[in-house]
C-alpha cells in the first residue's frame, strides 16, 4: 500500500519534493497539495497527476486520507504546520529551518515528547549525500584517527535579492553547522564569523568564514560565499591525526571546449544535492510504512542547528566569539 502524503507549499522546494514523490520513490503517493496561491497548486496539481488540491493547510493535515505531511512552505508556517500535524498524530517533514524561533523549535520537542511519538524530520537533505556518508564511514572506521579539522566550502553562483548577511547564515551556512555535527557527532561548543570584503554584486550580502569550535575539541572552518559567480560549488575536506579524507562532488563527464579543459559547475543546490533529496524522501516514506522515527534530522537535530545559526548571528553583530551553552538531549531523542 502506498503512503499518502500531502505536499503544503508549492514553490521552488515543494514542487521539487512534490515531483520526487511522484515519480522518483517508491512506494509514495502525491495524494494532495496546498498553497497560499491556489492557481500555483493547481499549475502542480495538472503537472503531476492532478493530486486534490485542498482549499487550506489545516484541512490537509486533518484529512483521513493523507498518511504524511511535507511541509516547504514559508518559514514562519513551520512551527504552526508541525504543531499541527503532531496533534493530528502524522508524520511530518519539515523543511529547514524547523521553526522560525528557539521557543517554537522547543514547542515541538514538547508536544512529541508529550504525544510519545517521533513524528518530525527535517529536511537537511546532505545528511544523504552518499560523499558525505563515506566521509562519516571513513571517520567511524578508526584509521585516520581522531578528527582535528573539518574544512568546508559553501558557494552559490548569485543568490536571490532578498539574501541579507543574516540570511547567510541562517538560510545557508546551517547546512554546514548541522552536517559538522552529523559527521563529527560533537555538537558545537562556540562560533566566530569574520566578515570578508562586500561582493561588488550586492552590498548587503558579504563573504563569510565562520569558526567553529565543538565540544569535543575539533575545529570547523566554514567559508560561505553567495555571490562566487562561477557556479554552485560545496566543497568539504576532513583532517584527521592520522590523515585526510575529501568530498568528491559527483561528475559524470568531462569537457574539453574551446580552450577550456575539465568538468561542469552545478547551477544550483537541487541538481547537486539531487540524489540526497530522493534518499532522504525514500527514508522518510520507509519510516511511516515501517512505523518507526526516520533516520534523519530530527526535531532535536533542528533545534540545535537553529541554537548554533542564532549564536552565529549574535557573532556577526559583536565580531565576537560566542559561546553555545551545552545542552543535552532529552531520553526521547537519544
Amino acid at each position: 500500500m502506498s503512503i499518502r502524503i500531502g505536499v503544503i507549499g508549492c514553490g521552488v522546494m515543494g514542487s521539487d519534493h512534490a515531483e520526487l514523490l511522484h515519480r522518483g520513490v517508491a512506494g509514495a503517493q502525491l495524494a494532495a497539495v496546498h498553497d497560499f496561491d491556489a492557481e500555483r497548486a493547481s499549475v502542480l496539481s495538472r503537472r503531476l497527476g492532478n493530486p486534490r488540491n485542498i482549499e487550506s493547510a489545516e484541512a490537509l493535515i486533518a484529512d483521513r486520507d493523507i498518511d504524511g505531511v511535507l511541509i516547504a512552505a514559508s518559514d514562519d508556517t513551520h512551527a504552526g504546520l508541525t504543531l499541527a500535524a503532531i496533534a493530528a498524530g502524522k508524520p511530518a517533514f519539515c523543511e529547514k529551518p524547523l521553526a522560525a524561533t528557539l521557543e517554537e523549535c522547543r514547542q515541538i520537542m514538547a508536544a512529541e515528547i508529550a504525544g510519545g511519538r517521533r513524528l518530525v524530520h527535517v529536511g537537511f537533505m546532505r545528511r544523504f549525500d552518499p560523499g558525505y556518508h563515506a566521509m562519516r564511514a571513513e571517520l567511524q572506521e578508526g584509521l585516520l584517527g581522531r578528527a582535528l579539522l573539518l574544512h568546508c566550502i559553501h558557494r552559490n553562483k548569485i543568490a536571490p535579492d532578498y539574501i541579507t548577511s543574516d540570511l547567510v547564515i541562517a538560510n545557508s551556512a546551517v547546512h554546514e553547522m548541522d552536517i559538522a555535527r552529523f559527521l563529527l557527532k560533537e555538537d558545537h561548543a562556540a562560533i566566530s564569523v569574520i566578515s570578508g570584503p562586500a561582493s561588488r554584486y550586492a552590498v548587503a550580502r558579504q563573504p563569510q568564514v565562520i569558526i567553529l569550535e565543538t565540544c569535543g575539541g575539533a575545529v570547523v572552518t566554514v567559508e560561505i560565499s553567495p555571490d562566487a559567480v562561477y557556479g554552485y560549488d560545496v566543497q568539504c575536506e576532513l583532517v584527521c591525526e592520522d590523515g585526510t579524507v575529501s568530498l568528491v562532488p559527483p561528475h559524470v563527464i568531462s569537457r574539453r571546449y574551446d580552450g577550456h579543459d575539465g568538468i561542469a559547475v552545478e547551477e544550483d543546490w537541487r541538481t547537486r544535492f539531487r540524489d540526497a533529496y530522493r534518499l532522504q524522501l525514500q527514508e522518510w516514506i520507509v519510516s511511516i510504512r515501517d512505523g518507526r522515527p526516520s533516520r534523519g534530522a530530527s526535531a532535536w537535530d533542528g533545534y540545535q542547528a537553529s541554537r548554533t545559526a542564532e549564536a552565529g548571528l549574535a557573532a556577526l553583530r559583536t565580531r565576537q566569539r560566542v559561546v553555545i551553552p551545552a545542552e543535552q538531549a532529552p531520553p526521547f531523542y537519544s
